[in-house]
């Protein structure tokens, strides 16, 4: 185990798979695709109502119906009830490209040309598929559908251009369309009867006549690409809406038979599904871009306009940095998006606006990419003066000037920062005071200037007059970095000279050369530690106070990307292109941890808090989570985890929180080609959770006040006796029990009778009666293995009757230890530690076990330390007890980690 272990992944919104949409009563609900994973949204809000679990390969198809969701990744179908897998589908030999809900049926087709029929009402009984149709050489699928009021039947298209006509139920070709002679990309069935519209490669858009093979009207896409998704109206206007691969969606008049409207930029992609909501004038579109948007067509002219969107970085980020004490990421991406990201609420994530760049395209006529800034390289941030001024600082690719933005608001700045405006160079670093009142700028020209956040106004330039000419370093700048008194400034240029300058005075107090180009720097304020990062890929630590260098590590063999310290300054992290991901122990002066990622870092952040890392990755748009095992373990000795010489490879974190290595085993899956082992290991209940455990569902004061009886007895004890009422109401006389049932007082002519016996046995007879329940369930449990009819009796009692049967088995006299180990007593001692034994051991009722386990010590403990026989079952006991919670630690420690976010306020 390494110090840091994969969390869970943020930023992802949806894929490049057709959404599945489903009405579950008055909500409407949407599965989209993640990668390996699935995730539904709430349509009221776009709202993620569940995440599912990572799958071993990429979905390519998705279907819904109900509580099931159905995802085919490879050559498989996974069948989910909710978020657990509980079937998976075997029969393909080739990847699954397709998938349709059909009644109570699901059609998958394969790349091959094999279309299975799968049943899933009776999931657990179907073994094999009910149905196999095998299409022809020469028919590549691409679409599937079913036409509405055709029974039995579905439409398949094909990227040779025809369509085919199958009944499922008999097997056969009905018939074959001919097709325009072009791929067919999509298709979807109208509301009027016998028509359908097909979306071709060649960006035309056929309405056909199914009935009668006939063409009921064209439209054509000039000059947008292929017609990659289709939707009808069905709130009585006469609407089509087609995407296309340039991320435009076109709406259509069947009435008029004329383009309607056009939403130019939808998307920054290809459209990948459109859906009209029942009955609403509310179309669905989602894309390649990781974004769901929602339109309204509610305007005068009838255009649509945009009522609610979920979106993440479209390309790769490029720079990360936590903020507001480790609850949001804010991240710049190669898309020009500069973006806000919750860590413990994915609903707050947000992209910063860039002041009307929509309305500011429109009128230019230009494409919001091309009016948005370019991609930010580097920026700064300073949580000090958020609700005073702008208190971010960002410098883009190949820009002259850097920009300001306000968190506060979540929008851009009114100040635009040109440093040497007489001679323009791109600004390439920069950095904001500790106080929040000024931002540092570098350029590749190696000009320097500071200027104050609040006005926009230059403060002063830094000139060094040793230099060849009049600026700060005689070439680009790569790093510049404040102290925490506004006493120092550092600056590192590109050929390895760093100058630290006095802050005020604006002149070089020292200077040190590396000796070989430096590509990065990272400062410290705490400690005044400058780490650098140089082309030779070794990291020099340096104390910017005695100017010398008094660290140097080594280990990676490619460009280090980036480079971050832990809050108290211990740990040094660093990224590299070679994937690997390495910690370093400055006080100890080595490497403590490695681990290698499939994908190489290019950006990293540690939280304040230390208890999460987020990475971003080449050729990947979201953020990854990584927890600290140090912050959520038992030990925080560093000798515990990894010595620094072996690197594990680590797989990235997945969607949902829950690796692969959290699915159950294939054993506890009933796959429907495998027939189920003789010999299958122990499996849960069926109420269980697998490796969770199941609490007894009680009123959370009835197992609790087993812990505290003692206490609330000493406070509901009365001040002074019962007073007898005057006149007392009729009533039924009745004496206690032990068992907590009623018991009515015998009459009088009943008690003459009984004095003719033994009077002496009539109170121990019916004492022995009510105690023997509980001694009586608990041995015929302990016989057959079962406790469960013991565990719904002691459920059923109060604390106090149940209090009382545990006391009843108390040795209070001062008998010789021989003596006392032949009592009846001691066996029930040790019939109830196999009954504890073996509820901690299968994990039920966790929290009422817990509690009786602690009543049963405190009454019992005597005893037991007393008796050897009992000593060896309470070590088992202990060692069941620690095995389990050792087992829920481990599981539960990504939940922990949430729970810390919230202990510390921030939600």
């Amino acid at each position: 185990m390494g110090i840091f272990e994969p969390f869970r992944a943020i930023g992802y919104i949806t894929g490049g798979v057709p959404f599945s949409v489903q009405r579950l009563g008055t909500e409407t609900f949407v599965t989209v695709s993640v990668g390996k994973a699935f995730q539904i949204y709430n349509c009221a809000k776009l709202t993620l109502v569940l995440a599912g679990p990572q799958l071993p390969k990429k979905i390519r198809a998705l279907a819904s119906y109900r509580e099931y969701t159905f995802a085919a990744y490879g050559n498989e179908i996974g069948v989910f009830k909710r978020a657990h897998e509980v079937a998976t589908w075997r029969r393909h030999s080739a990847k699954v490209n397709l998938l349709l809900l059909f009644g109570e049926h699901i059609l998958s087709i394969d790349v091959d040309g094999n279309l299975f029929v799968w049943g899933f009402k009776g999931i657990d009984e179907n073994l094999a598929p009910v149905g196999h149709i095998m299409l022809g050489e020469n028919f590549t699928p691409s679409c599937i559908m079913h036409p509405d009021t055709y029974l039995n039947k579905v439409i398949l298209g094909s990227q040779q251009g025809s369509l085919q006509l199958w009944n499922i139920s008999t097997k056969t070709k009905l018939y074959e369309f001919k097709g325009w002679k072009s791929s067919v990309t999509s298709c979807v069935s109208s509301p009027a009867l016998d028509v359908i519209a097909v979306g071709c490669a060649d960006g035309k858009i056929h309405v056909h006549n199914i009935r009668y093979d006939e063409e009921v009207i064209t439209f054509s896409h000039s000059m947008r690409g292929a017609v990659t998704s289709l939707s009808f109206s069905t709130d009585g206007q006469p609407l089509l809406a087609s995407g296309s691969s340039s991320g435009v969606v076109s709406i259509w008049n069947l009435e008029k038979r004329r383009l309607q409207s056009v939403i130019k930029d939808a998307h920054d992609g290809s459209i990948i599904s459109l859906h009209f909501m029942a009955n609403e004038p509310v179309l669905m579109s989602s894309s390649a871009d990781n974004s769901i948007k929602m339109w309204i067509f509610d305007t005068s002219d009838g255009d649509p306009r945009l009522l609610r969107f979920r979106s993440g970085h479209s390309a790769p980020p490029l720079c990360i940095k936590f903020y507001a004490n480790g609850r949001h990421i804010l991240s710049a991406g190669q898309d020009r998006a500069f973006r806000l990201f919750s860590v413990v609420q994915d609903q707050q994530s947000r992209e910063l606006s860039q002041r009307h760049v929509t309305k500011r395209a429109k009128k230019l006529k230009l494409k919001e990419e091309e009016i948005k800034l370019k991609p930010v390289i580097a920026f700064d941030v300073a949580e000090i003066r958020e609700r005073d001024w702008c208190n971010v600082v960002t410098c883009h690719m190949d820009t002259a000037q850097a920009y300001v933005w306000r968190l506060q608001n979540f929008v851009l700045g009114e100040h635009i920062l040109r440093p040497c405006p007489d001679n323009p160079t791109p600004v390439k670093a920069c950095a904001i005071s500790a106080c929040g009142n000024f931002a540092i700028l570098g350029t590749s020209g190696g000009w320097i200037e500071r200027f104050n956040l609040q006005s926009g106004f230059s403060r002063g330039t830094y000139v060094d007059s040793s230099e060849g000419r009049n600026c700060a370093h005689n070439d680009q700048v790569v790093g510049v970095a404040c102290d925490s008194t506004n006493t120092l400034m550092i600056s590192a240029g590109y050929h390895g000279d760093i100058k630290v300058w006095d802050f005020k005075g604006r002149d070089v107090k020292s200077r040190w050369e590396i000796g070989c180009s430096l590509v990065k720097i990272v400062y410290h304020r705490l400690n005044g530690l400058l780490a650098t990062v140089a082309d030779d890929f070794v990291i020099r630590v340096f104390d910017v106070v005695a100017s010398r260098m008094v660290r140097k590590f080594e280990g990676h063999t490619d460009r280090v990307t980036d480079l971050c310290f832990s809050e108290d300054g211990k740990w040094l992290l660093s990224s590299s292109m070679d994937g690997s991901l390495r910690i370093w122990d400055i006080i100890l002066a080595r490497q403590i941890d490695a681990i290698y990622v499939d994908v190489s870092i290019t950006a990293l952040s540690l939280s304040p808090t230390m208890d999460v890392l987020a990475t971003a990755h080449v050729d990947q748009n979201g953020v990854y989570l990584w927890v600290n095992q140090s912050m959520f373990s038992g030990t925080s000795e560093v000798q515990s985890y990894a010595s620094g010489k072996e690197v594990v490879s680590v797989k990235l974190p997945s969607i949902s929180s829950r690796g692969e290595d959290s699915h159950l085993e294939e054993d506890n899956v009933p796959a429907l080609d495998h027939a189920e082992s003789e010999n299958a290991p122990f499996r849960p209940l069926p109420q269980q959770m697998p490796d969770l455990v199941t609490l007894s569902l009680l009123p959370k004061s009835q197992w609790q006040s087993l812990i505290n009886l003692d206490i609330i007895k000493a406070r509901n004890k009365p001040i002074e006796p019962p007073k007898k009422p005057e006149k007392a109401p009729f009533f039924l006389p009745s004496i206690p029990s032990l068992s907590g049932e009623i018991q009515f007082k015998p009459s009088e002519a009943a008690n003459k009778e009984e004095t003719t016996g033994d009077v002496n046995k009539t109170l121990p007879r019916r004492v022995d009666e009510s105690a023997s329940q509980f001694l009586q369930l608990l041995q015929s449990s302990a016989e057959t293995k079962n406790f469960s009819s013991f565990t719904d009796y002691i459920k059923g009692l109060s604390p106090s009757a149940l209090d009382m049967e545990l006391r009843m088995l108390q040795i209070i006299d001062d008998e010789e230890q021989q003596d006392a180990g032949s009592r009846e007593e001691l066996a029930s001692l040790e019939l109830l530690l196999d009954y504890f034994i073996h509820e901690i051991s299968f994990r039920n009722n966790f929290d009422f076990i817990q509690a009786l386990v602690r009543l049963f010590l405190k009454i019992h403990g005597e005893t037991i330390r007393r008796q050897s026989k009992l000593q060896n079952k309470a070590r088992e006991l202990l060692e069941v007890q620690c095995g389990v919670w050792q087992r829920v630690d481990k599981l539960f420690q990504g939940a922990r980690c949430m729970l810390t976010f919230l202990s510390n306020g921030q939600f």
